[in-house]
């Protein structure tokens, strides 16, 4: 026995993608959406295209999990249907560790200015503090 089972599969002619439904058996808690992807394209052999993985949901108190893909022809009509969130985490889950070392240095940069402000706001709170102590006297 396969440890994939197909719900339905649908080819919507209308937005030119093949909807897969299908439930993985054994594998609550363990599956993640990249594992799920690579398990449906050899499941039916969907080399060089497209899959988006929408939801990958548990069943309460069963090992089962239930998956929603879409497979595309092209990433670019795939980006246009799909909301780009989704995309987002998909690359994320991809590319960790190169967009981890983008996002660094932008925030590095942010915390050198931030150090830069510092010292000039604690010279002007220092030249206040003596005046207002002339005022009360």
């Amino acid at each position: 026995m396969s440890m994939i089972e197909v719900t339905s599969d649908v080819n919507n002619s209308l937005l030119a993608r093949r909807e897969i439904t299908c439930t993985f058996k054994g594998l609550a808690g363990k599956l993640k959406k990249s594992e799920a992807v690579d398990m449906i394209s050899k499941q039916f052999k969907l080399d060089g295209k497209v899959i988006v993985p929408i939801i990958l949901q548990n069943e309460t108190g069963r090992p089962i999990v239930s998956g929603t893909f879409y497979v595309y022809d092209d990433e670019k009509l795939a980006r246009q249907h799909v909301k780009p969130a989704i995309f987002q985490r998909l690359d994320k889950a991809k590319g960790g560790g190169e967009k981890a070392s983008e996002v660094k240095a932008p925030a590095e940069k942010a915390e050198e200015k931030k150090t830069e402000d510092k010292p000039k706001k604690e010279e002007k709170k220092v030249e206040e503090k003596p005046k207002e102590k002339k005022e009360d006297k």
